[in-house]
């Protein structure tokens, strides 16, 4: 009697087979997961780049320059801020202001109850009452006081929120200066 093994090396050739699709099967599904996991990450990572990098707060109006006496310059200035539309509430205890002029050191303040050289006051604009937070449907008077700053003279201003792009603008003070002057 002769034994004829074709049927065993078919039935073999099969069991392989299907243990290779098995194994690129449960291959695929892994590398498919951990694509999908990559891509929730990178998507997480493009939404917090974004609220990072766009600015939330906007200049509303105009920007004062107060003299206490307008023969030294402009000793305090004054403006208002507002948020864009869609934006989230702002925390301004975490917020620092930058104040700088060609002829004096960057000084960056802080939020405080008493404008000085170092402390903003926020205030609502509407109210007058100190705040600590900003919604969206506020605008704060930002308020602080500086070295006399004398006629012609480039200011720089740079608000920092603690999540967010900076809102930086330069003003230069009037060839006369008042007891109010508008800042250009």
């Amino acid at each position: 009697m002769s034994r004829n093994s074709d049927a065993f090396t078919g039935l073999e050739a099969a069991i392989v087979l299907i243990a290779f699709v098995v194994v690129a099967a449960v291959f695929a599904y892994v590398i498919l997961g951990a694509g999908f996991f990559t891509t929730q990450k990178a998507q997480e990572t493009v939404y917090k780049s974004v609220e990072q990098s766009t600015t939330n707060l906007q200049l509303i109006r105009n920007v004062y320059g107060l003299a206490s006496d307008p023969s030294s310059g402009i000793d305090e200035i004054k403006f208002s801020i507002g948020l864009a539309p869609g934006a989230l509430a702002v925390d301004l205890t975490k917020v620092k202001i930058a104040f700088s002029t060609p002829t004096t050191t960057l000084v960056i303040l802080d939020l405080g109850d008493t404008a000085t050289t170092s402390i903003f006051t926020a205030k609502d604009a509407g109210a007058g009452s100190s705040l600590d937070s900003m919604t969206p449907e506020q605008q704060i008077e930002i308020d602080f006081m500086v070295a006399p700053i004398p006629k012609d003279t480039v200011m720089n201003i740079e608000i920092r929120p603690a999540v967010g792009a900076a809102l930086p603008f330069s003003r230069t003070t009037p060839a006369t200066i008042t007891n109010t002057s508008i800042l250009s």
